[in-house]
C-alpha cells in the first residue's frame, strides 16, 4: 500500500559500497525521507519482506546476488511485487539499461550521479505510484458500489428462484442490468475518447520532437523532472487497466442478462458451459469467505460438449438451484462443525461429459457438505419438501429443477453419502426437438 504521507516515505538503498550508501542516505534524509540501508542483495530481500519500503534504490554490480536478480525476486513475490525499483549503476551501456527495465525496474540512474537528478527521479516515481494507487482506489470504489448492487440483487434472485417467480426475477435483473449499462456506457465511451486523445497527444509530441530535435534547456530539465519517457510509456497502461475493470463489469452485466433472458416459446441451440459460467458469476459473492466459512473452491472438470437444443433460461434455473443448494450445504456443515478451521476445505466440483454412444450430455455437481440422510433421500424432489429452517427454503427448488429436466426428456439423480458428499447428476439427450 502506498504511504500517502510524503514526509514519511520509506526508502531502501541497496549498494555494496558504504560510501555510496552514506552519500545517498544523507541526501535523501535531508529531504525528509526515512532511509534504510542494505549492503547486499540478501539483506535487501529480507528487509523488503519484513517491511516493504515505498521505493528501492538498487545497485547492479554486487557480490552473490546482483541487482537484476534481486529485482526479479522482488517481482516474483506478491508481497513485494508492487514496490518500484530504481536502478543506480556505473554500467552505462544500452543493453544494461534495457535489462534493468526487463526485470521490472521503473527507472535507471547512471553513476556518477547528480543529487538533483536522484531527488527528481525519486520524487517522480513516488508521485506516479501514489497517483496510480489513488486511481486504482477510485476504480475499486466504483466497482465495489456496482458489485454491491449486484449482490443485493443476487440475494433477491435466489429467493425468487426458489419460489418459482423467474418471470418477475428476469424483469428485475434486466432493469438493474439496464441501469448499470447506462453509467458503464458513459465510462466506456469516454474511456475510448480518452485513449484516442492520449494517443493523439503522444503523436503530436513525437512530431514536435522530430521537427524541433534541439529543445531548450528548460524543456529538457522539465522532461527529466517529470520523467517524460516513463509517463508516455505508463499512461496508456493506466488507461488499459481502467478498461479491464470496465470490461469486467460489462461481463457481469452480460451474464445477468443471459441468465434472465426472456423465456423462449421454442427451444434454441445453446452452450451449457455458458449457462454454468453465467450462474457461477452470479453466485460469486456467495462463494467468498463469509467470515465464518472459508472460501468455496470451484473445481471445473469440463469436457467438450456439443450444442444442445433446449430452453436455456430454464436450465439456468436448474444450475442455480443445484449450486445454491451446494453452497447452503457447505454453510450448514460449517455451522454444525462450530465455525472455521484451518483444516477445513469447502469444494464444489462441476463435471461435464458427452456420452457419445448414448447421445447424452452428463453434468455432475458435487459438494463435500454433510450429505443427505438416507431416510429422506427419496423425498428430495417432492414439492414443498425441505430440510432447511423455516424462512430459508420453500421446498420448490429441487422439485422445479426435476420438472424442468423431465421437460427436456432428461433425468436428474441424487447420490449422497451422509457426512461426506452429495452429487446431483443431470442427463440430457441430444435431439432435434423438444415437445
Amino acid at each position: 500500500m502506498v504511504n500517502n504521507n510524503i514526509d514519511s516515505k520509506n526508502l531502501l538503498i541497496v549498494d555494496d559500497t558504504p560510501d555510496n550508501i552514506r552519500l545517498l542516505s544523507t541526501m535523501l534524509a535531508e529531504q525528509g525521507y526515512k532511509v534504510r540501508k542494505a549492503l547486499n542483495g540478501e539483506m535487501a530481500l529480507n528487509s523488503c519482506q519484513a517491511d516493504p519500503p515505498d521505493l528501492v534504490i538498487l545497485d547492479i554490480k554486487m557480490p552473490d546476488l546482483d541487482g537484476y536478480t534481486v529485482c526479479e525476486r522482488l517481482k516474483l513475490n506478491p508481497e513485494t511485487a508492487e514496490i518500484p525499483v530504481v536502478f543506480i549503476s556505473a554500467l552505462d551501456d544500452v543493453i544494461d539499461k534495457v535489462k534493468a527495465f526487463q526485470v521490472g525496474g521503473v527507472d535507471y540512474i547512471s553513476k556518477p550521479f547528480q543529487c538533483e537528478e536522484v531527488l527528481a527521479r525519486v520524487r517522480s516515481q513516488l508521485t506516479i505510484r501514489e497517483l496510480t494507487f489513488k486511481l486504482e482506489q477510485k476504480v475499486e470504489a466504483r466497482t465495489a458500489a456496482l458489485l454491491g448492487a449486484f449482490e443485493t440483487l443476487q440475494e433477491t434472485q435466489i429467493q425468487l428462484v426458489q419460489s418459482e417467480k423467474m418471470a418477475t426475477l428476469g424483469q428485475l435483473i434486466a432493469g438493474i442490468a439496464h441501469e448499470i449499462n447506462n453509467p458503464l456506457g458513459f465510462i466506456t465511451n469516454n474511456l475510448a475518447f480518452a485513449q484516442e486523445g492520449v494517443q493523439s497527444l503522444m503523436e503530436h509530441l513525437q512530431l514536435y520532437q522530430q521537427e524541433y530535435p534541439q529543445p531548450t534547456e528548460a524543456i529538457i530539465d522539465h522532461s527529466e523532472t517529470i520523467d517524460l519517457e516513463y509517463v508516455l510509456e505508463d499512461l496508456p497502461n493506466i488507461l488499459n487497466s481502467i478498461k479491464i475493470g470496465s470490461d469486467r463489469i460489462q461481463q457481469l452485466s452480460i451474464s445477468l442478462r443471459k441468465f434472465s433472458r426472456k423465456n423462449n416459446d421454442k427451444p434454441v441451440e445453446s452452450d451449457l458451459h455458458d449457462g454454468l459460467e453465467s450462474t457461477l458469476l452470479i453466485l460469486k459473492h456467495r462463494l467468498k469467505n463469509n467470515g465464518n466459512r472459508g472460501a468455496i473452491e470451484i473445481r471445473k472438470e469440463y469436457q467438450e460438449l456439443p450444442q444442445i437444443l433446449c430452453y436455456p433460461e430454464q436450465l439456468n434455473q436448474v444450475f442455480m438451484n443445484l449450486l445454491a443448494n451446494s453452497i447452503d450445504a457447505l454453510d450448514e456443515r460449517c455451522e454444525k462443525n462450530g465455525g472455521r478451521s484451518s483444516e477445513e476445505s469447502y469444494t464444489i466440483t462441476i463435471a461435464t461429459e458427452f456420452i457419445s454412444d448414448r447421445s447424452l450430455i452428463q453434468i455432475r455437481v458435487t459438494d463435500n457438505g454433510l450429505g443427505i440422510p438416507e431416510d429422506i433421500q427419496s423425498q428430495i424432489f417432492d414439492y414443498q419438501f425441505t430440510t432447511k429452517p423455516a424462512g430459508k427454503g420453500t421446498g420448490l427448488g429441487l422439485a422445479i429443477a426435476h420438472q424442468i429436466i423431465q421437460r427436456h426428456d432428461g433425468l436428474l439423480e441424487c447420490h449422497s453419502i451422509p457426512q461426506q458428499k452429495t452429487t446431483f447428476t443431470i442427463y440430457l439427450p441430444i435431439k432435434n426437438q423438444i415437445d
